[in-house]
């Protein structure tokens, strides 16, 4: 019996004009590892002063990414949350203490659909293929999910799962994130990072799912690197995440 292939993707979120500083040496060291293709979350207009369409030469690098076999996914539109203040505590502590981040935590179905049709006419303007949406800090209102259904794309994810489009199908797909911006947050994160790979380690897919503040400790930095090293060492092959789920259809196709 042949062993299923296991499968390790690279994830950068927050990637606009501004954060490329920030990723710049770590791509550059991924790509001195071999052809290891990544999918980078896009942001149009990353907190509304970093637009995607002020930047030609970031297209241009993103350009080349995809002409690289890397993927381009949807990540929100501003990356910031500027809806009306909250109005209950839990609001108030996903809003204001979790995160300040959570575009599509508060939105309608029409404001959600808006925003996600100026994002896709986006890419579709600069020939990026687009099949995936992750919303900022992974959180959505039902009328964000409501809008998804109703449009042309493949998935949609949380820390722990992939969700097939329309129907929002469960995957399996841990993921290893961090809290990076103080030296007790990357302290406690790798200690639970180590923990969750070595339970993980007979999971078909690990996601690794970095941010800019990673990347601006040396810390969380070499590890990233250093686990992505060594987990292609361990025989994982890496790949986009809209291709491992393309392998993953394909597999159940082939046993039906």
């Amino acid at each position: 019996m042949v062993e299923p292939m296991k499968t390790v993707c690279l994830v950068l979120h927050d990637v606009a004009p501004s954060t490329w500083v920030d990723y710049q040496p770590f791509v550059e060291a991924v790509d001195a590892l071999g052809k290891v293709p990544m999918t980078w979350l896009v942001v149009p207009d990353f907190h509304r002063h970093d637009a995607l369409e002020a930047n030609p030469a970031f297209r241009q690098l993103l350009d080349a990414r995809v002409g690289r076999g890397d993927e381009l996914a949807l990540h929100g539109y501003y990356h910031d949350d500027c809806e009306s203040a909250p109005t209950t505590p839990r609001d108030w502590f996903m809003r204001r203490i979790y995160t300040h981040e959570g575009e599509f935590y508060r939105l309608s179905r029409d404001a959600a659909l808006a925003r996600l049709h100026a994002g896709l006419e986006l890419f579709e303007r600069y020939d990026w293929p687009v099949h995936g949406f992750v919303a900022p800090a992974w959180l959505m209102s039902d009328g964000t999910r409501q809008a998804l259904r109703e449009l042309p794309l493949s998935y949609t994810s949380d820390p722990q799962h992939l969700y097939r489009l329309p129907d929002f199908s469960a995957i399996d797909a841990p993921g290893l994130v961090w809290s990076a911006r103080s030296a007790w947050r990357r302290g406690l994160s790798k200690i639970v990072s180590d923990q969750r790979e070595q339970r993980w380690r007979e999971a078909p897919v690990i996601r690794l799912g970095l941010h800019p503040v990673d990347m601006r400790h040396r810390f969380s930095r070499d590890y990233w690197l250093d686990t992505l090293a060594r987990l292609l060492a361990e025989g994982r092959t890496p790949m986009t995440k809209i291709d491992w789920l393309a392998r993953q259809r394909g597999q159940l196709e082939r046993a039906a």
